[in-house]
C-alpha cells in the first residue's frame, strides 16, 4: 500500500492557476495528491507526471484513472523534463509542479534503506535501477568526500569525525546497514549534542540520500528547464524541504523576474529589457498551524511560485 499524506497540496494546486485546457506537469508525482487535484480540474487538458519508483506510479495509476484519463505517466528522473516532453510531441505547457520532499512509503518502508528508524541494508536509491547507493559511498568513498558530502548537503558540523569513524569501522568489516550506520554517527558525535534534540543521524542520512540520487543539480537543471517549457501566463510551483533545495529556487526565481542592466534615468523600461517572469510569492508560503499539527513532515516545507509574463 502506497500512502502519502501530501504536503502544502491546496496551496500548490492554486498557485498553478489551473486552467481546464491546460496542460500540465507534476515532476515528483509520488501518491498522486497534487496530481489528482489537477486532474480534477481538467476537461479538455492533459496531466503528465514523472516518477521514478515502480510501486509508486502503479499506485498512482490506480487512484488516477478513478479521476479521469487525460494523463500520462512518465517513469524517468525529472531533469528529463523537456527531452520526455518534447518527444511527446509537447513543447510548452501551462503548469509545472515540484513537490521535493521524499515521499512517506519511500521512508516508512524498511527495505530502501532510507530511514534511521529502520534496519535495513544501505540503500536510499530513488531510481532502483541507479547503480549508485548508499552502501557504496558509505564503504568507498574516501575520507574527504565523505567530509564535503556531510557538510554540503547537511551542514553536519561534526562531518569530520563522522566521516573518520566510518572509515575506522570499515576497516574491520563492511558497513551493510542503517543501524550499523547509526551506531557509528552516534559514538562520532559528543554526548552534549546528542542531547539537543532530534535523532543524531538525521543529518548523515540526508546528506547520504541527496548524493545519492544527485538532488540539488538534478532540481537545478530541470527547473530550468521548466521555466523554457511555460507558456504566457504559465506557472512553476515548488515545494522545498531543506534550505539547500529552497535556496536554488530561491536564486533561480529572482534572477529570471529582476530587471538587468538598466541604464540610470531610463523614464520608460524598453519592452525588450523588462524581466520574463514575476513572483508570485515574494515570501514562501508554509503550512497551516493545522496542517503542521496534522503532518509533521510539512513543518519545513516552502512553496515558491513564479510566472511567466513575457516570450
Amino acid at each position: 500500500m502506497f500512502n502519502h499524506v501530501t504536503v502544502l497540496l491546496n496551496e500548490a494546486v492554486e498557485g498553478l492557476n489551473v486552467k481546464s485546457d491546460g496542460i500540465y506537469v507534476d515532476c515528483t508525482l509520488g501518491g498522486a495528491g497534487h496530481s489528482s487535484l489537477i486532474l480534477k480540474q481538467l476537461t479538455t487538458g492533459h496531466l503528465y507526471c514523472f516518477d521514478q519508483d515502480e510501486n509508486a506510479i502503479q499506485a498512482a495509476r490506480q487512484r488516477l484513472e478513478t479521476i479521469g484519463n487525460q494523463f500520462t505517466i512518465i517513469q524517468s528522473n525529472f531533469k528529463n523534463i523537456k527531452a520526455e516532453l518534447n518527444q511527446r510531441g509537447v513543447e510548452h505547457v501551462d503548469g509545472i509542479l515540484f513537490d521535493l520532499g521524499v515521499s512517506s512509503p519511500q521512508f516508512d518502508n524498511a527495505e530502501r534503506g532510507f530511514s534511521y528508524n529502520y534496519d535495513a541494508r544501505l540503500d536510499m536509491r530513488m531510481d532502483q535501477s541507479s547503480s549508485l547507493d548508499a552502501h557504496e559511498i558509505v564503504n568507498h568513498y574516501s575520507y574527504e568526500q565523505l567530509v564535503e558530502i556531510l557538510y554540503k548537503y547537511a551542514d553536519e558540523k561534526f562531518a569530520k569525525q563522522i566521516a573518520r569513524r566510518i572509515e575506522k569501522e570499515r576497516e574491520i568489516q563492511p558497513i551493510d546497514t542503517t543501524f550499523q550506520l547509526v551506531e557509528i554517527v552516534k559514538s562520532a558525535i559528543p554526548a552534549y549534542a546528542r542531547r539537543k534534540g532530534g535523532h543524531p543521524a538525521k543529518r548523515t542520512f540526508q546528506a547520504l540520500r541527496i548524493a545519492v540520487n544527485d538532488e540539488l543539480n538534478v532540481f537545478d537543471i530541470a527547473l530550468k528547464d521548466a521555466l523554457d517549457l511555460l507558456n504566457i501566463n504559465g506557472r512553476i510551483a515548488v515545494i522545498t524541504f531543506h534550505s539547500l533545495e529552497d535556496k536554488i529556487c530561491k536564486y533561480t526565481f529572482n534572477e529570471v523576474s529582476k530587471l538587468k542592466d538598466v541604464p540610470k534615468g531610463l523614464p520608460v523600461i524598453p519592452e525588450g529589457m523588462q524581466p520574463k517572469f514575476k513572483l508570485i510569492n515574494k515570501k514562501p508560503i508554509i503550512a497551516t498551524e493545522e496542517e503542521l499539527n496534522e503532518n509533521h513532515r510539512s513543518h519545513s516545507a516552502k512553496l515558491r511560485v513564479i510566472e511567466r509574463v513575457r516570450v
